[in-house]
């Protein structure tokens, strides 16, 4: 239970304040994060505040502080991701740049200590207690298995990528100068403690990283320390630094990141395309031509805006009545480079299909609901002149996790399947049934119906129950 709450400072005081802040006593027995559903894992990760008060009262909006003394949750924490853990890590071929990176903020500014070509544990630990640098292991969930569990529940939670990194500072240094991300921060401490300060956002809910001078950013309107079994929570554009106070031991936190490039915006941007497409289709005066010379003009004309302030207009119009938004990118995006479901196995079961064939006479339910989108499209394989719309359903079972967040763009591809739009309803009936009869499908044939289920069943989408 909460031992004692403190609502957020104004940041009017004479010093800094600490942020909405939870102490938690241990619960007297085993503490562990709760996997049993993405909502359940992240009602574990911010308890004890629920789920509604969060996300009503401070994502997006304001940092939220949670420091537990609790032993148990602390050795969870720290079997994350440990100093020690790089030996083993390096002994199986990690590089300077693309998975480890040496810094240490001096003056203000980031001072890069990275080596050229494979990184050695013994180099990493002379630089760390030589040089009293901080070692930034990229995406270690490529190779903690807890932390793959973690992210990928995660992902399913917020739908939407979730990256990580973890921190390793000396005593008496810090890492990296004050700055803003354009991400939504979690941050867990794993090992020793760290002095963190944050301010006041000079561009809140960021669209990207920056570097904030001294000077500029004013006083902190939070500072406090971290002690393993802590969380905090700020939205993406809240200045922030951190270093491990002199005299400590070395400090271990991992920042886990979500929700770049997630906004109405980027939806908007994402939408649009699809919207105008549909109308050009059925109205002239979209396809008609721009006026000539146009794209020369250095201003935009008086004519060129209104008109195209029209065509707003009529596409939010049209956009009131329409059930089925086209998603040009963002949502085959997501699936093709999240982490694939958590496996303790082989993970053959994601790549094999299993149990019996699905016949007519089958009674069929969906699998890894969270691991698959479905979104209409126009056929990617016909010109732009016959371009009609097909059903594609993506999913995630066949990513690769060492690649996850690591922006291997050409190794990326998607997988999934291609239908008629007439076979959307029937799709529609399987997403919504917790079990379905095959012969209820709605579809004009038998042979479509046992076809379908079957392409279903062959990714490893549906089994027969």
């Amino acid at each position: 239970m909460p031992k004692k709450a403190k609502p957020a400072g104004s940041g009017k005081e004479e010093g800094p304040v600490p942020c909405k802040q939870v102490k938690v006593e241990a619960a007297g027995g085993p503490s562990a994060l709760n996997f049993d559903s993405p909502s359940s894992l992240f009602e574990s990760l911010i308890s004890p505040i629920k789920t509604e008060t969060f996300f009503k009262e401070f994502w997006e909006q304001k940092p939220l502080l949670i420091q537990r003394d609790d032993p148990a949750l602390a050795t969870y924490y720290r079997s994350l991701f440990k100093l020690t853990d790089l030996k083993s890590l390096c002994s199986r071929g990690m590089y300077y740049g693309r998975d480890v990176n040496v810094c240490r903020c001096v003056n203000g500014k980031k001072k890069v200590l990275n080596k050229d070509g494979k990184a050695h544990f013994l180099q990493l630990r002379k630089d760390f207690d030589q040089k009293r640098a901080t070692i930034q292991f990229h995406q270690p969930q490529r190779f903690k298995d807890e932390l793959w569990r973690i992210q990928e529940k995660l992902e399913c939670y917020f739908g939407s990528l979730v990256g990580s990194n973890v921190y390793i500072t000396p005593a008496g240094s810090q890492g990296l100068p004050p700055h803003y991300d354009d991400v939504e921060v979690f941050i867990l401490q794993l090992e020793g403690e760290k002095h963190w300060r944050l301010y006041h956002p000079t561009v809140p809910l960021a669209r990207e990283y920056s570097v904030e001078a001294e000077e500029r950013i004013g006083r902190p309107v939070h500072e406090f320390m971290l002690k393993p079994g802590d969380l905090l929570y700020f939205p993406r554009g809240t200045i922030h630094q951190a270093d491990t106070p002199a005299g400590l031991a070395h400090s271990t936190h991992v920042t886990i990141s979500t929700y770049q490039n997630n906004s109405w915006g980027d939806f908007l941007l994402d939408t649009i395309s699809g919207l105008v497409f549909d109308t050009a289709k059925e109205d002239v005066e979209l396809r008609a031509g721009i006026p000539r010379q146009l794209l020369l003009q250095v201003e935009s004309t008086t004519v060129a805006t209104r008109r195209l302030s029209g065509f707003l207009r009529m596409l939010a119009d049209r956009l009131e009545g329409t059930k089925e938004l086209l998603s040009s990118d963002m949502k085959k995006d997501f699936i093709m480079h999240r982490l694939p479901p958590y496996s303790a196995g082989d993970g053959a079961e994601l790549s094999t299909p299993g149990g019996k064939l699905p016949r007519l006479d089958s009674v069929v339910r969906l699998q890894f609901k969270d691991h698959i989108v479905l979104t209409v499209l126009p056929d990617q394989d016909q010109s732009d002149e016959a371009q009609e719309k097909m059903v594609y359903i993506y999913h995630s079972l066949k990513n690769r996790r060492e690649t996850h967040m690591m922006g291997n763009e050409e190794e990326t591809e998607s997988h999934g399947l291609r239908f008629p739009l007439s076979h959307l309803d029937a799709l529609k009936q399987i997403w919504n049934s917790s079990t379905i009869s095959v012969k209820d499908l709605k579809l004009t044939t038998d042979e479509e119906r046992e076809s379908l289920v079957l392409s279903l069943w062959t990714e490893c989408l549906i089994q027969v129950v």
